[in-house]
């Protein structure tokens, strides 16, 4: 019986030629990521359990971005950088990206990537639900409690239960219309927020494998929006080519065997498939563009782990350049490296930073920003009554800000589309 790409790299991870779904293993974690929000509790639990004079289990192995709550005047938010910064001094962690330093990278899961973290056939952890995103580099990729990874930190073991397997195939080529955000909102509406609990959510077919690494990403980060453990894309080609332009650490290449047993697979054909919104108040909530179109908004939103990439920024330009905002438009670049991008990225040879200057978009800088709300002086905050729309990834109510504002998800051709009109609209009547 042949394994998965995920079961075959759990089972490298244990020291096991084998290993099946429910069964319980130790796995030797590769990278271990924090960050401001919950890298704090995690330091308080492991203190208190390995001692305050204790050295961490491999000091290279764990990395630490404050992205969350940084760019604040709340002093709680304010005192949890402290904290990291003072147990990245007493452990001398290298792998320690402070705030106001020209270290400081942006949003944990992209600064991953671009710092060379994210690994073909490796092991890692983060205090986050969306450090599911780093599957997208053909690894396995999960997010845990402060507990668990306090325990990582101790001694770079975890006991996990090996996940089942579903399998999601695109087929075909990617019509221009559509992004990484519309399959994935696609699914979420055929399996709902439930439907891949403790589940590995495997993606394949044409139309992935056509994708570069910053819309693979936008898969995978929202593989947990389904109840996903993980999100995974094997490696190829375009994922080796990332890889080495960042590090020359060594990786393995895994691949699914042909006689794999999934949970359930799922096809889909892309030219078949149109603009989607998940409506308020859950991803799961699916609707077409089409089915909401002149919804009247307040504030449109680019930003977050799974719409602040580049490509994210370049599908938003195409549709803004040399054009006006009808409403409020926030552009929130994930990663430090983004924002250096939009100095040099043009389109029809205007710079992004021009384009969304003059359509008259606010341009915050790299972090996770309004995504999880976040303290009263948070950049693009929802406040009551807001009704928004943002290429984020949660909509619950409060997700954004305030709990009686409305947001709506949908990918960055959506949205600027609809920054143009000041209504929900399509990006088809622009393109």
């Amino acid at each position: 019986m042949g394994m998965t790409i995920t079961e075959k790299i759990l089972a490298k991870s244990a020291g096991k030629n084998i290993v099946k779904p429910g069964e319980s293993i130790w796995l030797n974690v590769d990278t271990l990521m924090t960050h401001d929000v919950c890298g704090p509790p995690t330091i308080g639990i492991w203190k208190r359990e390995f001692g305050e004079k204790a050295k961490i289990w491999d000091k290279d192995r764990v990395v630490i971005f404050p992205d969350h709550y940084i760019f604040t005047a709340n002093k709680h938010a304010n005192r949890n950088v402290e904290i990291l910064r003072e147990f990245a001094k007493e452990q001398s962690l290298d792998n320690y990206y402070d705030v106001g330093t020209d270290r400081y990278k942006g949003v944990c899961h992209i600064a991953l990537a671009e710092e060379g973290y994210n690994l073909p056939g490796t092991v890692l952890f983060g205090t986050d639900s969306h450090t599911c995103t780093s599957g997208a580099f053909g690894m396995f990729s999960t997010g845990v409690g402060n507990t668990d990874a306090a325990f990582i930190l101790g001694t770079g073991k975890i006991w996990e239960k090996v996940p089942e397997s579903m399998k999601f195939t695109f087929n075909g080529a990617m019509p221009e219309y559509l992004t990484a955000k519309d399959l994935i909102l696609q699914i979420l509406g055929d399996i709902t927020t439930d439907g891949a609990t403790y589940r590995a959510m495997e993606f394949d077919g044409e139309a992935v494998f056509s994708l570069g690494m910053n819309e693979r990403m936008t898969l995978t980060n929202m593989a947990i929006e389904a109840g996903g453990m993980s999100g995974i894309i094997q490696a190829d080609e375009v994922t080796e080519a990332y890889v080495k332009e960042r590090t020359d650490k060594s990786y393995e290449i895994f691949k699914s065997d042909a006689d794999a047993v999934y949970q359930s697979k799922y096809e889909y054909d892309v030219s078949k498939l149109e603009p989607l919104v998940a409506k308020p108040h859950s991803p799961d909530n699916r609707g077409t563009v089409r089915s909401v179109e002149g919804t009247k908004l307040t504030k449109c939103y680019i930003g977050s782990c799974t719409g602040g990439k580049i490509t994210d920024f370049m599908f938003a330009a195409k549709l803004l350049f040399g054009q006006e905002t009808k409403v409020p438009t926030f552009i929130v670049p994930a990663s430090t490296e983004v924002a250096a991008q939009f100095e040099v990225e043009t389109f029809n040879g205007v710079t992004l930073k021009e384009i969304f200057t003059n359509a008259g978009c606010e341009i915050a800088q790299s972090s996770c920003a309004a995504c999880l709300g976040g303290p009263d002086d948070t950049f693009g905050r929802s406040v009551d009554h807001d009704i928004v729309i943002s290429t984020t990834n949660r909509n619950f109510p409060g997700r954004m800000g305030s709990k009686k504002s409305e947001v709506y998800l949908a990918s960055p051709l959506t949205v600027a589309a609809s920054a143009l009109t000041g209504v929900i609209t399509d990006p088809r009547d622009y393109l």
